[in-house]
């Protein structure tokens, strides 16, 4: 029936940008589709992958331009989601997926979602007075990317973000760490390096800071990211711990944005997201939907005179 939007139930509007973007990812509907189905009423109520199927069933068959996820938001206040305040993206991104991952009863589906979206790096210390260095792998379900450097200048470009990201960083003065071999503190190189990145990757634009009066600004500088992302082409070797198999799936396409317009305090969210079945990129602004062009996704590369 076309796409279909999602009524504002009261702030709202952050919960309903990030629904959209897990419903339109058919990599992630493939997996919903194939959950069991809790026995009883209240189990069902209390289930979110449920209560998210139910949700895409209704916008899917449905014949209004759009529905209100009521039952899906007492399902997820139930689980201590807040409901009726302002949500950072990121943040409550990752309690929705911590919450669906979590209530996937079949182990397999549970593997296929951390498959989908989770990523793993290594990272590495090394004294820079010996040889002693330490490695440790970890996961991440989003890459945080600053916007500006150690020096509180602005990266010009997503690939900048990036790069600096995967960029050693020198441990000196009171940011030693203390060394086995040399037994004392010493400098030490700390860097992070990409060892696996999943189908579906998702990347946090930190568009904060915090000032001297421990207030939080909101950056709103021109970035511009690409539809189109080979990480090959911008990552140094030395930033990589993967071979070449892996590496031949380090390119992506564009599938949604989550955009903030306001401040840290408040403001309005909206995504636009490109349909994987149509290819037409989609703007979900809660209720209204309308399709939309790639000029139009760029508004939210962010500047002081431009709105969407």
């Amino acid at each position: 029936t076309g796409a279909i939007g999602l009524y504002n139930l009261g702030q709202s509007c952050c919960l309903n940008s990030l629904l959209q973007v897990f419903l339109m990812n058919i990599h992630f509907t493939g997996i919903l589709r194939r959950i069991t189905v809790p026995p009883c009423a209240v189990q069902r109520r209390k289930n979110v992958p449920y209560q998210m199927l139910l949700l895409l069933e209704e916008m899917q068959y449905g014949k209004c331009k759009a529905v209100r996820p009521v039952e899906l938001a007492c399902c997820l206040s139930a689980h201590r989601v807040e409901l009726f305040v302002q949500h950072d993206a990121a943040q409550l991104f990752l309690q929705l997926w911590n919450l669906i991952k979590k209530q996937m009863k079949k182990l397999e589906l549970a593997e296929d979602l951390s498959d989908l979206y989770t990523i793993c790096i290594q990272e590495h210390l090394a004294c820079q007075n010996c040889s002693f260095e330490t490695m440790s792998n970890s996961s991440m379900l989003t890459l945080p990317l600053p916007v500006l450097d150690s020096n509180s200048h602005r990266l010009k470009t997503l690939e900048h973000c990036l790069k600096y990201f995967f960029y050693p960083e020198k441990l000196t003065g009171q940011n030693m760490c203390f060394c086995q071999l040399c037994g004392r503190k010493t400098p030490f190189l700390q860097s992070t390096k990409l060892v696996h990145l999943p189908q579906t990757l998702t990347i946090h634009l930190k568009r904060f800071c915090f000032e001297k009066s421990s207030n939080t600004r909101k950056l709103s500088h021109y970035l511009p990211f690409p539809q189109d992302l080979d990480f090959n082409a911008v990552l140094a070797e030395n930033q990589c711990q993967a071979d070449d198999k892996e590496k031949v799936t380090w390119q992506y396409g564009l599938f949604a944005v989550v955009a903030h317009l306001g401040s840290t305090s408040h403001g309005h969210y909206c995504a636009y997201i490109r349909s994987l079945t149509e290819c037409k990129w989609y703007c979900f602004n809660d209720s209204e939907v309308c399709q939309v062009s790639w000029d139009d996704v760029k508004c939210t590369y962010g500047h002081s005179n431009l709105h969407w």
